[in-house]
């Protein structure tokens, strides 16, 4: 094996190690905000108007003359929270629909998989700027927007689960126990499913976030002066060849996010998936 192997298989090994570090990395920059900068990122100050790294700006100042990290630091707070509650409102939506539709089957399953895919026939990010032109812009209507363009695939796959999980024989046999149905979907078919969604969500943090970012550079999503990073290279475009930078910083904060994430949840799928594992065990 030559050391360009070597350095590929220790990289390889590495990477779930890195990729958490970053995602606590990020969580923590959305968390301590406040304390890693004293600079106001509303603050308009012309004074400093594209200013140069400094002490008092380590990283510079923006057209307006706001402190460009202490934007990145709450813009990271502001990405996270609209992801953290998105996340929210699908999976509340998806395993309701999902969970009764596999549990009850028959014509219940059938009415609302067929409403799932009124959802389904759209493209997502298409179906997100009409939900964004009928509500209007604002955070909270992002997070409703794009949470109805993405509950009823999660629906979908929490179906499936379901009926995968429902004719076991311990699902049988608490049956013919006499455990309730709520009982039972808490009980035997929740922590299972609950275990696959970690990884779905994980795996899926990334799609959000370049959603939320991408409606925010439209102006369709988080509106300015709020720092968020789709708003930040909007308000930069035009600035694009003296200052890249103020383009540069925001951008490299999504890819690096969007990165951390996907890799998180590809280790916790390399790890939770049997299936998987036993595959790659056969191919050693």
């Amino acid at each position: 094996m030559n050391l360009m192997q070597q350095s590929m298989k220790h990289l390889k090994r590495s990477l779930p190690a890195i990729a958490l570090i970053m995602a606590v990395s990020i969580c923590s920059m959305a968390v301590l905000a406040p304390l890693l900068t004293t600079s106001d990122p509303t603050e308009v100050n012309l004074e400093y108007k594209f200013a140069p790294p400094s002490i008092e700006h380590p990283l510079g100042c923006d057209h307006l003359g706001r402190d460009v990290l202490s934007r990145l630091l709450y813009g990271t707070r502001t990405s996270l929270s609209s992801v953290a509650a998105i996340m929210a409102v699908v999976l509340i939506l998806g395993f309701g629909v999902g969970t009764i539709s596999g549990y009850a089957g028959g014509v219940v399953d059938s009415t609302l998989m067929r409403f799932c895919d009124v959802f389904l026939t759209f493209p997502t990010f298409i179906l997100a700027m009409f939900l964004i032109g009928v509500l209007g812009t604002g955070m909270v209507n992002v997070i409703i927007a794009v949470s109805l363009t993405h509950w009823a695939w999660y629906a979908r796959i929490i179906r499936s689960m379901v009926l995968s999980l429902k004719n076991r024989e311990y699902v049988l046999a608490a049956r013919v126990a006499g455990t309730g149905k709520i009982r039972t979907v808490l009980q035997h078919i929740l922590p299972p499913v609950v275990a696959q969604l970690i990884i779905l969500c994980t795996l899926d943090i990334g799609h959000m976030m370049l959603h939320v970012s991408g409606l925010s550079f439209l102006g369709l999503g988080v509106t300015p002066p709020t720092p968020e990073w789709g708003v930040m290279i909007s308000d930069a475009r035009q600035y694009i060849w003296t200052h890249p930078a103020l383009i540069m910083l925001p951008g490299a904060m999504i890819f690096i996010t969007v990165m951390a994430f996907n890799l998180l949840g590809d280790t916790l799928r390399d790890k939770m998936d049997p299936d998987l594992n036993i595959q790659e065990e056969a191919v050693r």
